[in-house]
């Protein structure tokens, strides 16, 4: 499905640092900004897709991070993937209850779209892409929550299974399923549309 290609963002820390990035974090901002820098663009499109709005994608972004800072003292390395998944169980929590807050508003318009993002796109491209995440915003609206939830974790946050599992409280293997199902679902949604579109 094209519509997802290139969505995810698959840079990862290698383990070792993130485990000496998270243990001096809590004390030095040096290491909390290499650690900032890392997630803040995961976690931005994560926010902004489940959002959709500029303006609130940023504060909750900001919401999340104080968060962060505030509990990264009491956080405790377990292993590869437990501090990403940490972040992203508190910007589930913390969206959650935003939308949970929020009667969901129809988007006004392109302009109220955050920023994702790309490498240098020209202000058409841009509009371009504004409009295909529309499209996929709709499309993945028409799953049930959970899937929806699993498939913005997995291609917008670049979560692992094992780290969306820790964040939603699934089995892998049902985060597998989700993904999988979910993944049929849009293509035969998205495959009769474009085939209409031609």
């Amino acid at each position: 499905m094209h519509l997802l290609r290139g969505t995810i963002l698959r840079e990862r820390l290698d383990p070792y640092r993130e485990h000496d990035l998270v243990a001096r974090a809590a004390y030095e901002a040096e290491a909390f900004r290499d650690l900032y820098n890392h997630y803040f663009p995961k976690v931005y499109a994560y926010v902004a897709y489940r959002v959709q709005h500029r303006q609130d994608t940023e504060d909750l972004v900001s919401e999340i991070f104080l968060v962060v800072t505030e509990r990264i003292h009491d956080f405790e390395y377990r292993g590869e993937n437990t501090f990403s998944a940490w972040i992203f169980k508190i910007a589930f929590h913390v969206v959650s209850r935003f939308r949970r807050q929020q009667a969901r508003q129809p988007l006004a318009s392109l302009d109220s779209l955050p920023e994702i993002k790309g490498n240098d796109l020209l202000p058409d491209q841009t509009i371009m892409r504004k409009e295909r995440f529309l499209e996929l915003v709709r499309l993945v609206d028409t799953l049930p929550p959970r899937r929806q939830e699993v498939i913005t974790l997995r291609y917008f946050a670049g979560l692992r299974n094992q780290e969306i599992a820790q964040v939603l409280g699934l089995d892998e293997r049902t985060v597998a399923s989700h993904i999988s199902r979910g993944l049929k679902q849009l293509y035969q949604r998205f495959a009769p549309e474009s085939e209409q579109n031609r």
